[in-house]
């Protein structure tokens, strides 16, 4: 499993992801940074295979509706410090990685893993 991070969530869930044995770049490393555009981030996700990882919800109507990138994770726990992010990532990891093997779009709260789509 490939993903491409949006430039809200930090550089470090990235490496999480990485460190977990999954490929994952961050917007921060293509060309344009984290100026990338939505646009740009859907071609790299279908090219490449990637699942966006994001808090923009410009994502969920393009998933919806052309089903463009191929799969959607979304990230709605609020504004945590970077340290708090990686804990909820950390602690729903595996269930993250088994429902996005079934489903197209999910999201992430404190709580736990939901299916979207």
């Amino acid at each position: 499993m490939n993903f491409l991070m949006n430039a809200q969530l930090p550089f470090e869930i990235s490496k999480l992801f990485n460190s977990r044995g999954y490929h994952s770049i961050h917007t921060s490393q293509l060309p344009e940074k984290n100026l990338t555009s939505n646009s740009t981030i859907r071609s790299i996700s279908i090219a490449e295979k990637r699942i966006v990882i994001t808090k923009d919800s410009d994502f969920f109507d393009s998933y919806v509706l052309k089903k463009n990138p191929s799969k959607v994770f979304f990230v709605r726990t609020g504004n945590l410090k970077v340290s708090a992010l990686q804990e909820v990532f950390s602690r729903q990891f595996d269930q993250i990685i088994s429902t996005l093997e079934k489903c197209g779009m999910i999201e992430l709260a404190t709580t736990g893993v939901k299916i979207l789509y």
